[in-house]
């Protein structure tokens, strides 16, 4: 067992003593003897020389002892220093390794391209990088220590979709997406730690939020424009086989028209001819003549139909042109008279077409081909919306308007018809699938998904509709100008 060296020499010198004592009085002598002179008196200056220098050796031994125990208290303070000094720079280096650590951590939070949220089993925020402070607005002082859904209460992501995740103990993903706007990939990873007994215990949750409205929107293009490219080489095709048999026909029918006018004219001077019978001869010949005149305008029809589809396919290998918008809708228009019609007997030529166009209005870039075909849909739209409406004194109107606000250029496309109801208004912008072909044909002129992927998705424009089922519909197209 280790001793103090102090108490050890102190031990020896107080043995040391007694020693000296025994052996100068012997073994057994009386003490006291050693005070008395030869009469048996006490010698009191014996006394005090003895008592003095037993004094002086033990002051002596005690300096000794002290001055020991001080060498050896400033060994240990020395020692106590440097043990001292030590911790205080290990815990200067673990300080800095835990800076460095949580600096590097938190870098590493800051730059992470994705919005993370930190909440602890209650909702209460514990980390908001800087991707959080930009989508959302909410600075990271506003927000650390508080209600999740108090700080941001617009956050698409339920309280119960947080508990849910807990409770499973599985990191969950949820996509949410607003058609044109944005599409987020939001992933839930519930935390968990020990306690002091060992058991598992549920410590909160990360939210890592990824903005994919960029790979989304790619995505998209790159199955629409092959859809397109598809679109683009059929309507080429249908267009060359049309187009043969189309101008056959034509020459065909002009040729019969000719000659009928040849002998119409022979017969009218021939002198042997009845009256009776020249007046038979030449109805029939006004009703040939007739039928021929409806064969020529359908065949006129139809080929615009193909010069259309010819224009549609060769412009999916153009470029964008810079080319003003009420000169692509005149042109659409004029193209709508010759095309549209419908079953109940409404041609688009009976239709009253009414133009307000600002005045210097500037171009716009844009596939003419492709926006043609949107303003044919929309019209085709109003023109079935048109025929649906009843009344004797109705009068159909389509209104259309092109204005110059702020930085867009607004096209407004209205009708005075059968407007759209609140669920028709949702879902006119969305596909429309079905196995049973009758509903698909029912449904052709309802849905404009077309449209809007061409107006939304190739020229970053918007397009959205108001309407009211007893006024009519308005579509509205906003072009951004550069």
């Amino acid at each position: 067992m280790n001793r103090n060296p102090i108490f050890l020499i102190a031990t020896i010198i107080i043995t040391f003593i007694v020693i000296l004592l025994v052996s100068y009085t012997g073994i057994g002598g009386d003490l006291i003897m050693l005070f008395k002179d030869e009469q048996g008196k006490t010698n009191w200056q014996y006394v005090a020389n003895w008592s003095s220098g037993i004094l002086i050796i033990l002051l002596s031994f005690t300096a000794i002892i002290l001055f020991l125990s001080r060498l050896a208290k400033l060994k240990t303070n020395k020692e106590l220093v440097a043990i001292k000094l030590n911790l205080e720079h290990r815990v200067v280096e673990r300080t800095q390794q835990l800076h460095d650590s949580e600096h590097y951590l938190q870098s590493i939070l800051e730059s992470m391209p994705s919005m993370l949220v930190g909440l602890d089993s209650k909702g209460v925020i514990t980390q908001w990088n800087k991707k959080a402070e930009k989508y959302t607005g909410v600075k990271m002082m506003d927000a650390i220590g508080h209600d999740l859904w108090e700080a941001y209460p617009i956050i698409t992501i339920s309280r119960d979709q947080v508990d849910q995740a807990l409770i499973q103990q599985h990191p969950t993903t949820i996509r949410q997406s607003q058609r044109g706007l944005f599409h987020f990939d939001i992933t839930i990873y519930p935390l968990t730690s020990n306690n002091s007994k060992g058991s598992v215990m549920n410590s909160g949750v990360v939210l890592l939020l990824d903005d994919v409205s960029k790979q989304v929107k790619s995505e998209n293009q790159l199955i629409q424009r092959d859809k397109m490219s598809s679109m683009g080489e059929l309507a080429s095709s249908m267009a060359h086989d049309m187009s043969v048999p189309l101008q056959g026909m034509l020459n065909d029918i002009k040729q019969i028209e000719k000659r009928m006018l040849v002998i119409s004219e022979k017969a009218n001077t021939a002198s042997e001819r009845e009256s009776g019978n020249k007046r038979q001869y030449d109805d029939d010949i006004a009703n040939i003549t007739s039928s021929l005149t409806d064969a020529v305008n359908l065949g006129n029809q139809a080929t615009s139909i193909v010069d259309n589809l010819l224009d549609f396919a060769s412009a999916q290998r153009k470029e964008k042109q810079e080319v003003e918008m009420t000169q692509i809708m005149d042109h659409t228009i004029k193209l709508a008279e010759t095309v549209l019609s419908t079953p109940k007997g409404l041609k688009f030529t009976d239709i009253s077409i009414k133009r307000e166009y600002d005045e210097n209005l500037p171009s716009v870039s844009c596939h003419v081909s492709e926006i043609q075909q949107v303003f044919l849909s929309l019209l085709r739209h109003c023109l079935n919306a048109l025929a649906s409406a009843k009344g004797d004194d109705f009068k159909p109107v389509i209104k259309i308007r092109v204005l110059q606000g702020y930085n867009s250029l607004w096209l407004q496309i209205s009708h005075n018809g059968v407007g759209l109801n609140g669920d028709e208004q949702q879902s006119i912008f969305e596909p429309f699938f079905s196995n049973d072909p009758l509903d698909m044909e029912d449904d052709a002129h309802k849905r404009l998904s077309f449209p809007h992927f061409v107006i939304t998705e190739h020229h970053d424009a918007h397009m959205a509709v108001t309407s009211d089922v007893k006024v009519g519909t308005t579509f509205h197209i906003q072009f951004q100008l550069v």
